[in-house]
C-alpha cells in the first residue's frame, strides 16, 4: 500500500465477498499485500447463504429424515414428525456458523502494519479506472483507491420475462427459506441440477407434491441419459410428477394459488394448480451497477465479464472470477480462479486450472458425482472412448449399507487408455471422484486405478472394477452378470 496525497492506495481492491473473492484477498495476504474487501450483502455470498451450504444442508436434513422412516433396517421409527421451520432453523445454524468463521478471520486480519484485509461493507461503483466509491449502509461513502482489482461479484437468479416473483408465492431459491411451512404442492421451473436438488430435498421431506417443468425430453440434460434416468426414475417412484418436454405458457398467482399453463411436445395444452412455485432457470452475473461502462470492461451479450486465460479483463489491472464470468458457475472452481487471478496479477506463474479435471457433486435422488467428460461431451469433441459401468448391486459397501441403487461409470480413451471422466450415481458417489481428478491431471490410465490399492469395503471399489472390465481382469464376468445389465462395455 502507498500513499498519495494523504489517500490510500491499496494493493488489491475485491469487489465481492463469495467464494472467489474471500479466497482472493486470503490469497493477496498470503503473498504479503494490503487488501481491502468490499461486500454490499453478507460475507460468503452465494457460497453459504441461498446457494451451496445452504441448501446442502438441507438436502443432508431431508436425506436422514428419509432413512429414519425406512421400515427395511431391522427397526422402525414411530412418531416421526417434521416442521419446515425446525429445518430452516438448522440451516440457519449452519449457515451462521460458516459465516460467523469467515468473519472473525476478517477481523483477526484487520489493517494495522504489513499484510492486511479490511472489510468496507457497501455498494461499489467504478469512478475511474483506479478509484471506486462505496456507498454504504448508513448512507454516507468512502472512496477506495488500488493497483489492482478483483470483480467476484457472484450471480443471482434469472426471473423468466413474465413472471412476477413475490418472495412468498412465487420464489427463487433466494426466499425459499422463508415459508413457513411445507407447501401440500409446488411446481418447480426448471430441471437443471438446482431445480432436481429442490425436489429431491422436499421428495425426501414427503410432505409436499412436486410438479417440475422440462423443456426437454428429459431432466438434467447435461449429463448423460443413463444419469437422467437413474434419477428421474427415482423422482417418479417418489410421486414427482416430470412434465417433459414442456413449454410454460404462463405462471401467476390466482387467489393466493399459483396457476401455470403448459404445452406439451404434442401440442396438449394443460392448466394446474399447485400452492407454491419455485424459480430455477438459471443464473446471471451481479454486473450492473458497477460502473464498468465507465472504465470499459468487456461484457458478453448475457451480461458476463470478458476475461482472458490470465482471467484479467479487457482493462489490464481488472481481473474477473467466479459467477460474474458465468463461464463454470461452482464453488470450488471460483476459489481456484480467485487465488489464480491474484497470483497472476501479482507476477507469480501459477500452473493453469485443469477445468477438463474439474469435480462436482449433484445432491440429488441419488446423490450424483463427477468428474472429467462424461459421453456426451466426449461424442462432442469427437473423442474415441472406452466406457465400462459397474452396477451398485455388485459394489460391496452398496449392498452393506441396503442401498443399491445407481452405478459407477468410468470413461477412457480408446487410443491409450487415459482417464477421461467418471460418474458415479448411489450414497457417498463424492467420496470417489477426488482421486480420479487426480489421476486425470496426472494424465494416468486405467492401470494405474487397477494399481492403486482401495479400501475395503468401500465406494471407490466400484471404480476399480470398471478399470479392471476394462482392462480384462475384472473378478466380476460380463459373461455372467451381462446379460441382466450390472456389467457394461461400450464404445463411443
Amino acid at each position: 500500500m502507498i500513499y498519495d496525497g494523504g489517500m490510500t492506495t491499496w494493493d488489491l481492491c475485491v469487489i465481492g465477498a463469495g467464494p472467489a473473492g474471500y479466497a482472493a484477498a486470503m490469497r493477496a495476504h498470503d503473498l504479503g499485500k494490503r487488501v481491502v474487501l468490499v461486500e454490499r450483502d453478507r460475507v460468503g455470498g452465494a457460497g453459504i447463504h441461498n446457494g451451496a451450504l445452504s441448501s446442502k444442508t438441507m438436502w443432508h436434513l431431508s436425506n436422514d429424515y428419509s432413512t429414519a422412516k425406512l421400515v427395511d433396517r431391522g427397526y422402525r421409527a414411530t412418531g416421526l414428525d417434521v416442521s419446515y421451520g425446525s429445518v430452516t432453523d438448522g440451516v440457519r445454524q449452519a449457515v451462521s456458523e460458516r459465516r460467523t468463521t469467515l468473519e472473525r478471520q476478517l477481523g483477526a486480519l484487520d489493517c494495522t502494519d504489513g499484510a492486511c484485509v479490511r472489510l468496507v461493507r457497501g455498494d461499489a461503483r467504478f469512478v475511474d479506472a483506479h478509484v471506486v466509491e462505496v456507498k454504504k449502509p448508513d448512507g454516507t461513502t468512502e472512496t477506495l483507491t488500488a493497483t489492482n482489482f478483483l470483480l467476484a461479484t457472484g450471480s443471482r437468479p434469472r426471473i423468466p420475462p413474465g413472471i412476477e416473483v413475490c418472495g412468498k408465492v412465487v420464489v427463487t431459491s433466494d426466499q425459499i427459506e422463508s415459508w413457513t411451512d411445507f407447501p401440500a404442492s409446488m411446481v418447480i421451473v426448471g430441471a437443471g441440477v438446482i431445480g432436481c436438488e429442490y425436489a429431491t430435498m422436499f421428495a425426501n421431506f414427503g410432505k409436499t407434491k412436486i410438479h417440475i417443468i422440462d423443456r426437454q425430453p428429459r431432466i438434467l440434460p447435461m449429463e448423460d441419459e443413463d444419469v437422467a434416468e437413474k434419477v428421474a426414475h427415482s423422482f417418479e417412484e417418489a410421486g414427482v410428477v416430470i412434465h417433459r418436454a414442456s413449454k410454460l405458457e404462463s405462471l401467476k398467482v390466482v387467489d393466493g394459488r399459483v396457476e401455470y399453463v403448459i404445452t406439451d411436445a404434442e401440442g396438449k395444452r394443460e392448466t394446474i394448480h399447485v400452492d407454491k412455485a419455485l424459480l430455477s432457470v438459471g443464473r446471471i452475473p451481479n454486473t450492473a451497477g458497477l460502473g464498468l461502462e465507465t472504465i470499459g470492461v468487456e461484457l458478453d451479450r448475457g451480461g458476463g465479464i470478458v476475461v482472458k486465460e490470465t482471467r484479467s479483463t479487457s482493462v489490464p489491472h481488472v481481473y474477473a472470477a467466479g459467477d460474474t464470468t458465468m463461464d463454470i458457475a461452482l464453488v470450488n472452481v471460483a476459489e481456484l480462479e480467485g487465488r489464480f487471478a491474484v497470483e497472476k496479477m501479482f507476477g507469480l506463474a501459477p500452473r493453469p486450472i485443469q477445468y477438463e479435471s474439474l469435480s462436482a457433486i449433484m445432491f440429488l435422488r441419488p446423490e450424483v458425482a463427477s468428474v472429467g467428460l462424461n459421453e456426451l461431451k466426449a461424442k462432442e469433441l469427437g473423442i474415441p472412448y472406452r466406457v465400462g459401468v459397474v452396477d451398485n448391486r455388485l459394489v460391496n459397501r452398496n449392498i452393506a449399507m441396503r442401498s443399491t441403487r445407481g452405478f459407477v461409470k468410468l470413461l477412457v480413451d480408446k487410443q491409450n487408455d487415459k482417464i477421461l471422466g467418471l460418474r458415479v450415481v448411489g450414497p457417498q458417489a463424492s467420496s470417489t471422484i477426488q482421486g480420479i481428478a487426480f489421476l486425470i491431471n496426472m494424465g494416468a490410465t486405467l492401470a494405474d486405478i487397477d494399481h492403486c490399492v482401495h479400501p475395503h469395503p468401500a465406494i471407490p471399489e466400484g471404480v476399480q472394477e470398471c478399470a479392471r472390465m476394462l482392462l480384462g481382469r475384472s473378478v466380476l464376468k460380463a459373461g455372467v452378470f451381462g446379460p441382466e445389465g450390472l456389467l457394461r462395455c461400450g464404445e463411443g
